[in-house]
């Protein structure tokens, strides 16, 4: 069965209290083969729901199922003016990834941080992946811990 978003409708849309158990299994199993991840991702998510810190939290829905999250939270600022977000994590069901919902999910988070008002987003992520969005390589602002080759920021 073809299940590409294009011949398939995907509703992009706010998170809702019924979606949080499916987020934290779609998180797990997004994360579950990167090498780079502590399986901490799913647990992350609800801590910043938790903490009322969850400022964009959206879902990726394909014939009724979802199928991708992007999470944005508040963030230190790396310049002084305006409210910054961070961006991730992001997670799309195995079976949907490569298939552009991660990237439309992304752009639909980065419009409402725009339209918020937002002065800015940092993430820790692939530079080839996410300059398409508009984030640049800023080492210069990496946080302690972060590798500075992956920390972005857009403004």
């Amino acid at each position: 069965m073809d299940r590409s978003p294009s011949s398939h409708t995907l509703c992009i849309r706010a998170e809702r209290p019924a979606d949080h158990a499916r987020i934290r299994q779609l998180t797990r199993e997004a994360f579950a083969p990167m090498p780079f991840s502590d399986g901490t991702e799913p647990e992350l998510i609800d801590q910043l729901r938790a903490a009322g810190a969850l400022s964009v939290s959206l879902v990726a829905e394909l014939e009724g199922q979802v199928v991708g999250h992007v999470a944005f939270s508040p963030a230190l600022a790396p310049a002084q003016d305006g409210a910054w977000y961070a961006l991730g994590p992001v997670s799309v069901a195995i079976a949907c990834q490569r298939q552009g919902i991660g990237g439309r999910l992304i752009r639909a988070g980065l419009g409402e941080l725009e339209s918020m008002g937002a002065a800015g987003c940092i993430l820790t992520g692939d530079p080839a992946y996410y300059s398409r969005f508009g984030f640049e390589v800023a080492p210069q602002l990496a946080p302690e811990g972060a590798p500075p080759e992956h920390f972005m920021v857009m403004m």
